[in-house]
């Protein structure tokens, strides 16, 4: 459990040097973007409910560990890369390249079959954090996503 803290912490220190309005952490509408945050959960979870039985899978001793992860992968990918490919390309350069590249980096620990739905959710994501200039949302989305999956 610490290496995957340390890991999410690691991820968020990609972000370092990055006006938070660059990454789309500003504190503008922040209770649109909490709510945001919850509506993006919410899409998240759909292959959830398809389950068969209601029980999470994340054992509880887990769950800090899923946090600081979930968090340091929005802030890597959704934040800082999303950022740089965007100046150096446009949006939909930052939009492609954060999701490939967040869905390569999920191919060492998940199964490929499960990697189209990585890829959708980058893809949400990604398009969130485009056209909403956000990233607090795909980041609350994420973490109970990981949470309750």
């Amino acid at each position: 459990m610490p290496a995957l803290i340390l890991g999410g912490v690691a991820l968020a220190i990609t972000a370092w040097g990055w006006a938070p309005d660059k990454l789309g952490l500003g504190r503008s509408r922040i209770g649109l973007r909490l709510l945001g945050g919850l509506a993006l959960a919410v899409v998240l979870l759909l292959p959830a409910a398809v389950r068969v039985s209601a029980i999470p899978i994340l054992p509880p001793a887990l769950a800090v560990a899923a946090i600081a992860v979930s968090v340091g992968e929005e802030i890597a990918f959704r934040g800082a890369l999303f950022a740089a490919l965007e100046e150096a390309g446009g949006a939909p350069l930052a939009v492609v390249g954060s999701t490939a590249l967040w869905t390569a980096a999920h191919a060492l620990s998940h199964p490929p079959a499960f990697l189209v739905a990585v890829a959708a959710a980058g893809l949400l994501l990604g398009l969130w954090r485009l056209w909403c200039r956000d990233l607090v949302a795909p980041i609350i989305g994420h973490v109970i996503a990981d949470l309750a999956l």
